[in-house]
Parts: C-alpha cells; sequence; structure tokens
C-alpha cells in the first residue's frame, strides 16, 4: 500500500535525517512497515523522493521552484549510490515515497511516486498512498473529465498517475489546492467506495493531505518544521495522528512565525 512522507522547514536538513536515518525511516519502512492495513507486507517496488532546491545566499526567489526527482523501480535499501546520495543534498522541502505495487499495475520508474508537475504557476510533487477499488473501470467517469492529451500523456497506467492527473487539472483551473485534493479524494471515493485515498501534495512552500482508511500523522518540531507521514519516524510524543477522513493543511514557521497546521473533515 505504499508509505510517503513530506517536510517542510525553516532550514535545510539533509534528505538522509527525514528519508534514511530515523529509527523508523522510509528505508526502514519499505522492509519493515508497522501498519500496511493488510496492503502487503513490505514496500519493495521503488521508491522516490523528490526536493526543492534551497535558496543560497544572494540568489533569485526564482531558484526556489527548482525541484529535483531521483526514482527508481528496485528497493531503496538496494541502491547505495542513493544512500550516500542522501547524506549530502539539503533542503528544506522534500516529499519521498516507497512503493509496493498493487497486483496488475505495472512496476517501473515512472509509476514511483513522486510525480511532478507544474500547475498554477507552481512546481508541485505528488503522492498516493492507497489502492482504488474496480481500477480501471470505476475511474473511467472521473478519467473522462480530464482533456486527452492529459490521459494521453500519463506517466504510468496506475491509480495514482490519475489522480495527480485529476488534482493537477483542477489546480490549473483555478482551484485552490487544498480544495482540489478534496474534490478528488471525495470524488474518488464515491466513484469507487472502498479505495484507500491518502493522497499528499506540496510545492515546497505548503503541505496537503488526506487520511482515507489508512494511516497519517504529522509532528511540528522545535524551530517549526512540519513533518507529515504514513508512520511516525521516531517515538517522539510529538507526533499526532490525523483522524480518519480527514484533509491536513500545513505551513512550516519559525523561532518568530509559527507553524500553520489544521485539520478539517473532508
Amino acid at each position: 500500500m505504499c508509505r510517503h512522507l513530506a517536510r517542510l522547514g525553516p532550514a535545510p536538513v539533509t534528505l538522509a535525517s527525514v528519508v534514511t536515518e530515523p529509527p523508523h525511516s522510509l528505508l526502514v519502512q519499505s522492509y519493515a512497515p508497522a501498519d500496511m492495513r493488510g496492503g502487503g507486507t513490505v514496500n519493495a517496488d521503488g521508491f522516490g523522493v523528490g526536493w526543492y532546491v534551497s535558496e543560497p545566499p544572494g540568489y533569485s526567489t526564482e531558484v526556489r521552484s527548482r525541484t529535483a526527482l531521483y526514482r527508481r523501480d528496485d528497493p531503496m535499501w538496494t541502491d547505495a549510490s542513493f544512500l550516500d546520495l542522501a547524506r549530502a543534498v539539503e533542503t528544506t522541502a522534500l516529499v519521498a515515497a516507497v512503493r509496493s505495487a498493487t497486483v496488475g499495475m505495472p512496476v517501473s520508474t515512472a509509476a514511483c511516486a513522486p510525480f511532478r508537475g507544474e500547475a498554477g504557476g507552481r512546481t508541485w510533487l505528488f503522492s498516493h498512498n492507497g489502492v482504488v477499488r474496480g481500477w480501471p473501470h470505476s475511474m473511467a467517469g472521473l478519467a473522462a473529465t480530464l482533456p486527452p492529451v492529459d490521459l494521453l500523456t500519463l506517466e504510468a497506467a496506475t491509480d495514482s498517475a490519475l489522480l495527480w492527473a485529476l488534482v493537477r487539472a483542477r489546480i490549473a483551473a483555478g482551484k485552490d489546492p487544498a480544495d482540489a485534493v478534496a474534490g478528488v479524494a471525495s470524488d474518488a471515493l464515491a466513484a469507487a467506495p472502498g479505495s484507500r485515498l491518502n493522497l499528499l501534495l506540496s510545492d515546497g512552500d505548503q503541505v496537503i493531505a488526506t487520511a482515507v482508511d489508512h494511516a497519517l500523522s504529522h509532528r511540528v518540531d522545535p524551530d517549526g518544521a512540519v513533518t507529515v507521514a504514513s508512520e511516525p519516524l521516531d517515538d517522539d510524543p510529538a507526533w499526532a495522528p490525523v483522524p480518519e477522513g480527514s484533509l491536513l493543511a500545513a505551513r512550516p514557521g519559525g523561532v518568530h512565525d509559527p507553524p500553520v497546521v489544521t485539520v478539517a473533515a473532508l
């Protein structure tokens, strides 16, 4: 059923400090997840990390929209190059995921989250943890609402890639990002009851996530950094569960600028 996370903070940290080094990091969750809800036992069908380029002093704020993406279709624990890279790369904002492919869906790099794209003048990273029931027939009606070019250019023939296309199209049409995510989750659940729809979206300044029939937690650090994750990365008591059927929207803060974290029912 995959596992994913996003972190936004006021100061850069290494990818490793979030993705591979915590006691229950995504690296650990790739081979020993704690809460798969009956959706497999490991997350060995690929992984991905997307991050926003931190702004060096004196650089234009346009640099903020630059992103990098590292995705593979094999287990994270087998990729020594990524484990080494993660210790060197720093960022203030990232989205990462490890994948357990639904039976019948392709195992390929293109099918691994996060997905990346432009909409509404921003660069977005997106991940889906869960499954759409009755795929693909259950989603035919929603898929028909997309422009044909969007369907023809899906990165992969998966439920996650279609959900991302739907979110992206709504943001491009002028929808508020939180409303776009909530609307796609609600419409997909209506079309495919019983689906697991933990969606995760970030533009480097905010993170939006849903908890629909799967676990999700969040933590605010003393420096104002916000982390949202399928499973807590450690035993810090600051982790708080996101209620079932809720949408979380968060922005990081700092010493003089408290973070904003809101949770509302879908």
